[in-house]
């Protein structure tokens, strides 16, 4: 078979959309380094005469695989949370949806890890900024003043990025997300998380009932053990 028909048969199955949730998994699996076009075009079933068809280069497309990573961390699943009429259960579903991603959790701490690339910094600062803003809409939604809703969102990514560092860093002191250990985690993320009446006081500037909640929590889990 001729070099032209296999690269026609590769443009024919497989698209540039393809190829950017190739590099995407591979970011997930291996980091930054694992967006190799061989490697790639392997993992695929296809020739490099694919990649070419789409792409002139690999910054193209680590460009395309990271507009595809914004798309699918502030569209689509925002857009489904939008769905949600309740605004306290919203707050939980996405503390937990966020919190539970694996996937996620690895994209997200390889592209932060490369951020010195000024392409995959852009990025990662704009979505980050997104996911803030959308967290303070929602906290809003509950009643919360600007300013309060705010410093709830704040807090709120602070915990996913402390929950990222943690696995990274500490994986052995992480519990598994098929153990009881971390469905009560969560639990306890969607209940300190959610502000209570006195978080309506505009003039907190923190949680005023986490600290309670956390006390509670720890004096459960020491109960059940015991």
């Amino acid at each position: 078979m001729s070099a032209t028909r296999d690269t026609i048969n590769d443009k024919t199955r497989l698209s540039a959309d393809a190829w950017a949730q190739a590099a995407l998994d591979a970011i997930a699996d291996q980091g930054i380094a694992g967006v190799a076009v061989e490697p790639l075009a392997r993992r695929l079933g296809v020739t490099k005469g694919s990649f070419y068809w789409h792409f002139s280069n690999r910054e193209a497309l680590l460009k395309r695989a990271l507009e595809r990573w914004e798309e699918q961390e502030t569209g689509v699943p925002f857009q489904s949370l939008e769905n949600e009429t309740d605004p306290r259960r919203r707050l939980q579903r996405v503390i937990r949806e966020v919190n539970t991603s694996l996937r996620t959790s690895r994209i997200y701490q390889a592209l932060s890890a490369a951020a010195d690339d000024p392409l995959i910094a852009a990025f990662v600062t704009r979505v980050s900024t997104r996911r803030i803003e959308t967290l303070r809409h929602y906290y809003e939604a509950v009643g919360l003043s600007p300013d309060n809703a705010s410093r709830w969102a704040r807090l709120t990514y602070s915990v996913f990025l402390g929950t990222l560092q943690i696995r990274r860093d500490m994986p052995a002191e992480w519990p598994h997300t098929d153990s009881t250990e971390f469905s009560q985690y969560i639990a306890f993320l969607e209940q300190a998380l959610l502000p209570d009446d006195d978080a309506m006081n505009p003039d907190l500037a923190a949680p005023a009932h986490t600290g309670a909640a956390l006390t509670g929590t720890l004096a459960a889990n020491t109960a059940t053990k015991s």
